[in-house]
């Protein structure tokens, strides 16, 4: 199985990109993040004339936003809310043979990193936080379970164009990087990306849109990841950032990021 995971940043103004990934890549399971599309105008005819006939899908306006996308049936599907808010930001899906899949979109939290001062960080860190207790909850060994999004942290220092500079700076601070290792823990989750991006090597999946050369300058951050439970460790095949998607005209400022799973 190829899955994908990406923050589109509009699926419908982003729909010929979509098309070239699909061109491209030949995925078989698509995850968006930041659909920005309210339910009723969800483009469900152009994605399934890409050949993706099974899609779940929760958003609003203007805002938030998620969605997958799959040629592979579904056993189920769901949403959760979280944080006692309806913000679109979670969706799931049991596809055909048992493999549970979730897609979220962590929130951003603002531009301070204190709690005390900022309700949007200190939302962040309430996501996280439940997150953590229904990982730990709902985990169960031998599960096949994947998670995926935008988690807006890059948790290690490769992770990132300038440790130093950013350690400060929200995405990378101390206090959420020790929440997403929480997160990881409490459901015993592995780091696909980094299986094959190994973690001594820069990884970015996202490049701010004020840089005029992103490609040049390269000062990104890794916000996209792919989790895998411990019962699908062994079947990780490859991770490929898709980095030509981000260099398209009018672009979404992350990239896609590809795994190949073995099921």
């Amino acid at each position: 199985m190829k899955l994908v995971t990406w923050n589109i940043n509009s699926v419908r103004i982003r729909l010929d990109h979509v098309r070239q990934l699909v061109e491209t890549a030949n995925p078989d399971v698509i995850c968006f993040q930041e659909t920005k599309v309210r339910d009723e105008l969800f483009p469900v005819l152009d994605l399934q004339a890409l050949g993706f006939e099974h899609i779940h899908f929760a958003g609003e306006k203007s805002y938030n936003g998620v969605a997958i996308l799959s040629k592979i049936p579904f056993d189920e599907t769901a949403a959760l809310s979280w944080c006692g808010r309806e913000d679109k930001r979670h969706v799931n899906v049991r596809l055909a043979g048992g493999i549970e899949l979730h897609n979220f979109y962590i929130p951003a939290g603002g531009d301070e990193p204190d709690a005390d001062v900022n309700p949007k960080f200190a939302h962040k860190l309430q996501f996280l936080d439940e997150m953590t207790d229904w990982a730990a909850q709902s985990y169960e060994e031998g599960t096949r379970r994947i998670m995926v999004g935008d988690f807006n942290i890059a948790p290690l220092e490769t992770d990132v164009w300038d440790h130093k500079k950013l350690k400060n700076i929200i995405t990378h601070t101390v206090v959420e990087i020790d929440r997403l290792d929480r997160l990881q823990a409490a459901g015993q989750w592995v780091d696909a990306m980094r299986m094959h991006i190994l973690p001594d090597e820069k990884c970015f999946t996202w490049w701010s849109y004020r840089a005029r050369d992103w490609r040049t300058a390269n000062k990104g951050r890794r916000l996209d990841h792919v989790w895998v439970s411990p019962a699908l460790k062994d079947g990780v095949k490859s991770c490929e950032v898709l980095l030509d998607l981000r260099g398209l005209e009018k672009p979404s400022d992350h990239a896609p990021v590809m795994v190949e799973i073995d099921i």
